[in-house]
């Protein structure tokens, strides 16, 4: 089962990072490349303990939906989310946030296993590993330039 890890450091607040991470409004901000919005489930404002979220997006030029869960939620430090419903056989998304210095690490755990057995594994490593890993790095520097930019802002929470 693939295992992508990323970290990145973001100045600004654990809980603006956190904050921002778990904002499905940002989310859909920060995945314009994919198309990706929010279609069931909770479409808008912070994912919460328990709450599924349908996502929409264009990945390999075909529109895909995808639900995801929130299965932890440990503010401000940690939040799992697990597909229910989607294109992969199955992943866990962990998000985690630690304080360093004036700032934040915020780091993404993403174990996934893909469909169609031996099909399936060869995809990993031909292409999906690398493309979802891409995937997870943009995302999180559409959010760290977020986080820097609105570190003394309001109006978006």
């Amino acid at each position: 089962m693939p295992i992508i890890v990323h970290e990145i450091y973001i100045e600004a607040s654990i809980q603006r990072c956190f904050d921002l991470a778990r904002n499905v409004d940002i989310h859909t901000q920060t995945t314009a490349s994919t198309g990706e919005k929010a279609v069931a489930g909770k479409t808008s404002g912070y994912l919460e303990n328990g709450d599924e979220v349908t996502w929409e997006a264009v990945h390999f030029g075909i529109k895909q939906q995808l639900t995801a869960k929130i299965i932890q939620m440990h503010p401000p430090h940690v939040f799992v989310d697990i597909m229910v419903k989607g294109a992969f056989h199955s992943f866990k998304h962990t998000h985690e946030f630690v304080e360093q210095g004036t700032g934040t690490i915020m780091k993404d755990y993403f174990e996934y296993k893909s469909p169609l057995g031996v099909l399936g594994r060869i995809a990993d490593h031909l292409f999906l590993k690398s493309y979802m890993t891409r995937f997870l790095i943009l995302r999180a520097k559409e959010l760290k330039v977020l986080a820097e930019y609105t570190v003394n802002r309001k109006d978006i929470e």
